[in-house]
């Protein structure tokens, strides 16, 4: 018979190769633990158990929300409410269901800048990966850049395919710039992948009568905004700028 020792180690052993972090952290206090309450076989296993899974769902978390790509961590939590615009404020609650993402719906934030449209998207990205899904975080003009790249590699069906996937994709920034031919066709055909069966967000600076401005073209415009809004939450973000109300803000104190 081997001796506790010799017993331990194996054990310790064992969750290195098994990946058992939580376990080989405190299985020896766990034992010591389960004697002093002469716990069951049963109790100690479980205990065990649910300190790896909760450990391996935590990381997991963390893993989503890194691989996410998100420029800052923004939460829901922080939003000033009354801030908000008011189109806002009557949608967030139900934004925050993530209920459109179970249905494979989009989001679009239109509206002026400094108006909480990123920080919402953020939010939203961020409770998303906290509840399981799997969430990418980009600017539109990144994302064009990306498309270009990846059909100059002759690698953009691979690109798309991972594209096409995440239960989520937030699509920061359209309208900041405007883009050619090549980079509007490859705009279209990568968001028209998601339409209907996976949730994208999109925040916009630009009403839908000034998209021609970015795509040049009337026909891909109008054929964009009917996929892209078919069955979508619309949130008109056009109010005051929190920027530029934090900005006076900190003026006036620096003037006491």
């Amino acid at each position: 018979m081997k001796d506790k020792t010799e017993v331990l180690t194996h054990i310790e052993d064992c969750c290195k190769e098994l990946k058992l972090p939580a376990i080989r952290q405190t299985f020896q206090e766990d034992i010591k633990e389960a004697n002093l309450k002469n716990s069951s076989y049963e109790e100690f296993l479980y205990n065990l158990l649910l300190k790896e899974n909760d450990l391996r769902r935590e990381n997991g978390k963390k893993n989503r929300i890194r691989l996410a790509r998100f420029p800052s961590k923004k939460y829901i939590e922080d939003l000033i409410i009354e801030d908000l615009p008011e189109d806002a404020r009557k949608k967030l609650k139900l934004l925050m269901s993530l209920e459109f993402i179970k249905t494979g719906q989009n989001v679009i934030l239109a509206g002026n800048a400094g108006t909480g449209k990123t920080h919402i998207a953020t939010g939203l990205g961020i409770k998303a990966c906290m509840e399981g899904y799997k969430v990418l975080f980009t600017t539109v003009p990144l994302l064009v850049n990306q498309l270009k790249e990846s059909r100059s590699a002759k690698i953009l069906k691979a690109f798309e395919n991972k594209f096409e996937k995440y239960d989520l994709v937030i699509a920061d920034e359209l309208g900041y710039i405007s883009f050619d031919k090549e980079g509007s066709e490859l705009l279209f055909t990568c968001l028209s992948l998601r339409a209907g069966r996976k949730s994208t967000i999109i925040t916009t600076n630009l009403s839908f009568e000034r998209w021609e401005e970015i795509f040049k073209d009337p026909v891909m415009t109008a054929a964009m905004i009917d996929r892209l809004t078919h069955k979508s939450y619309m949130v008109n973000m056009n109010g005051n700028s929190f920027r530029l109300k934090e900005t006076q803000e900190w003026l006036e104190e620096q003037e006491i």
